[in-house]
């Protein structure tokens, strides 16, 4: 196995797929303090669809980063919790959020700036630094 990142084969090209997908990285963070049921991480998510969500579990629950529970009685109900490699993922998440925190403004400047230019050799001078609209 090659621990060159950018080739198909290499396993820390696992965890950049992971990460690359937004919502598996805030599910697990979700889950961070113990298991929740589905409406529970919806409540405290927000902006996330039932079926977003259900495909997300499901793909986590793939990669062994998350466990599926029923619990007991009627009507059936299931919750979910981070797997020992879930919570293992934790450090890297919040790692990439920190990153984000420290560096986020100029990350949106950079964007701005090549927006605002994108816009301007296309002759649109309505943009105002905003990327222009994909045609």
């Amino acid at each position: 196995m090659t621990t060159n990142a950018f080739l198909a084969d290499c396993r820390a090209r696992l965890a950049f797929d992971l990460l690359a997908n937004t919502w598996n990285a805030v599910v697990l963070w979700a889950l961070r303090d113990g298991p929740l049921r589905p409406v529970e991480l919806r409540e405290r998510i927000g902006g996330i669809s039932s079926k977003v969500l259900t495909e997300t579990l499901r793909r986590l629950q793939f990669n062994g980063l998350v466990d599926r529970c029923a619990l007991p009685g009627a009507p059936p109900r299931v919750e979910y919790r981070l797997t020992a490699l879930g919570r293992s993922f934790l450090a890297p998440i919040d790692a990439v959020g920190a990153w984000a925190f420290e560096h986020g403004d100029e990350v949106m400047a950079a964007q701005e700036r090549a927006g605002f230019r994108t816009a301007a050799a296309n002759g649109d001078s309505t943009a105002h630094g905003r990327p222009a609209a994909a045609g």
